[in-house]
């Protein structure tokens, strides 16, 4: 396993979360969404699951987990991260919503993989197991990887420890 628990305003994985292109305010203690979320923190890399309240979401996947934040600025192949990542999900919540997991990629913040000719913007969650099923209004490429796809349930490193977030 890859990862260890982490938590919504972890220092350490602030600081990584703060160069992802989606962060909102850079620098604020908490880099999570608001709702409840399962944070983890490799060295050079954050991951964040988020699973907000199917009747506050406005996309087509309400009560999926969202992968609402993932960094990587280290060695290693990303979708090995993402794999161990929904694993280690897998093992906090013990069962995944129907829906899956989906993720958002901005096209216009990440580079593309061309595959077969054409550009791919996500290309490590689709060689971790996603699938392409669309894009959201504003024009972000949405991945989604079912329950029936995810990898075994693998606790993260610390797991045994019960973490409580300051406020």
């Amino acid at each position: 396993m890859i990862w260890s628990i982490s938590y919504r305003a972890d220092p350490e994985s602030r600081v990584i979360a703060d160069r992802h292109y989606n962060r909102q305010s850079p620098g604020a203690a908490n880099f999570v969404p608001p709702g409840r979320c399962f944070v983890l923190k490799a060295p050079g890399a954050v991951w964040v699951t988020s699973w907000p309240f199917a009747e506050y979401v406005k996309h087509a996947w309400p009560g999926a987990w969202i992968n609402s934040c993932f960094r990587k600025e280290c060695c290693g192949d990303a979708s090995e991260y993402i794999r161990q990542a929904i694993s280690a999900s897998l093992s906090f919540w013990k069962d995944a919503p129907k829906l899956g997991m989906v993720t958002f990629v901005d096209p216009n913040h990440v580079r593309p993989t061309k595959r077969r000719g054409k550009e791919v913007y996500g290309y490590c969650y689709m060689k971790a197991g996603f699938t392409h099923v669309g894009f959201t209004k504003g024009g972000l490429w949405a991945w989604q990887m079912l329950p029936s796809e995810m990898p075994p349930a693998e606790p993260a490193i610390n797991s045994q420890f019960e973490f409580r977030e300051s406020k």
